[in-house]
């Protein structure tokens, strides 16, 4: 699996875009209407809810990987809510138990240094990155993709940040929203066509996609599956494989 994946399932969950949209006047400007009030409803729910993820992932020749799965729990202090429960099919060591403990502090490190600087923690609009180079996303150029009777697909282009020189046009992203319930159903980023990056390695292919659901009435749908694959080649060889983020167990919780 592609280091990238990792960096596309927070791109996709839209946690710190939504935010962003919804405590930002600059980025709310020409933003269409109903993809703003998606984000405003996944940015009411930012670390409201625990729930139990489970990774399953195959190589780039079909065969499955050991699963992992973990708790997250955002009522708990930082070192404490990123649990791994099973990494790799096998039981955490008690170095991955620190490393989990850490990566959970250095969230909280982060937030914290974000409202030191007068910033609403977690509303930093995320960068989609490969290889060194990111770009950002264009919510203000937004447009209607395709409708349909309960639903409003929009496509919303990448834009390239100063960082590096990342082909913004080789990849489409979407967002799929009930017209009803103002609340997304799917995200989608897929790569249009075959690119390189740095000489070495040229992206083939990929799709991500994530979907909503609801898992409490009272509330607003949230993230319950991410999957997607990719192929890569570096120095003539091919890597790559699929992905499968489950989320279940879901419980609402305060943030801590």
């Amino acid at each position: 699996m592609l280091r990238w994946s990792a960096l596309l399932f927070s791109l996709l969950a839209f946690a710190g875009l939504a935010r962003a949209a919804e405590t930002s006047p600059a980025a709310e400007a020409g933003v269409p209407p109903l993809l703003l009030d998606a984000l405003g409803r996944v940015a009411r729910n930012f670390d409201r809810w625990a729930y139990t993820e489970t990774r399953m992932a195959t190589d780039e020749h079909g065969v499955p990987k050991a699963e992992s799965v973990f708790r997250f729990d955002p009522s708990k202090p930082y070192g404490e809510q990123y649990r791994p429960l099973k990494i790799d099919g096998k039981s955490p060591s008690e170095r991955q138990l620190k490393d989990y403990r850490r990566r959970g502090e250095k969230r909280g490190e982060k937030f914290a240094k974000q409202e030191a600087e007068g910033k609403t923690p977690g509303a930093e609009l995320p960068r989609f990155g490969i290889g060194g180079s990111t770009a950002s996303i264009d919510l203000a150029h937004a447009v209607v993709a395709s409708e349909t009777a309960g639903s409003v697909t929009f496509e919303v282009p990448l834009r390239n940040d100063g960082h590096g020189t990342l082909p913004v046009e080789k990849f489409q992203l979407f967002a799929r929203v009930n017209r009803s319930s103002h609340a997304f159903e799917n995200v989608a980023l897929r790569v249009r066509s075959a690119f390189r990056v740095k000489l070495i390695l040229k992206v083939k292919s990929g799709e991500a996609n994530v979907d909503f659901s609801t898992v409490d009435p009272q509330h607003d749908p949230v993230p319950v599956e991410m999957s997607g694959d990719a192929t890569v080649t570096i120095l003539f060889m091919t890597f790559g494989g699929s992905f499968d983020l489950k989320r279940t167990d879901f419980q609402r919780v305060k943030p801590y």
